[in-house]
């Protein structure tokens, strides 16, 4: 499959694919989100200042198959900028054919590019056939992850 896939920047004629392989993310994840949710990350998906940026995993015929979301970000223990893979989802009929692999190594290629130090990510610790895929294309650390309400 992956011959044929096609990694593009997120554009306007993305959208409909795309809000249904977000949708299909939150569901994932178990998190309410709701068109409005939607629209504002579109929206700065589509600014081009705003940091978040995203890729679709196109097939042959040119149908979003997959999604990733992606910013730079500071990293000033190592004086350099990594890229942070914010949300990476496939349509669950298309997976095991390597879509996920392709957006990964998209995205590595244009760190590489970009001079970024590193691609980063987290995901849930029951995400079984997630990590698979990140267990072979990249390599697991042993940072832990908090989070405080304000």
């Amino acid at each position: 499959m992956t011959a044929s896939l096609r990694i593009v920047p997120l554009a306007p004629h993305h959208r409909p694919r795309w809000e249904i392989l977000y949708a299909g993310y939150a569901e994932f994840y178990r998190v309410t989100q709701t068109p409005e949710m939607r629209a504002r990350v579109w929206s700065w998906t589509q600014d081009p200042v705003h940091e978040v940026k995203g890729l679709i995993a196109e097939n042959a015929e040119g149908v979003a198959i997959g999604m990733a979301h992606y910013r730079p970000y500071a990293r000033p223990l190592s004086a350099s900028t990594g890229c942070f893979l914010d949300d990476l989802f496939v349509d669950p009929a298309l997976r095991g054919q390597r879509v996920a692999d392709a957006l990964i190594d998209h995205l590595a290629a244009m760190a590489r590019e970009r001079g970024w130090s590193v691609v980063r990510w987290i995901t849930a610790d029951d995400n079984y056939r997630g990590r698979g895929v990140y267990d072979r294309v990249a390599k697991r650390t042993m940072w832990i992850t908090y989070d405080r309400t304000p």
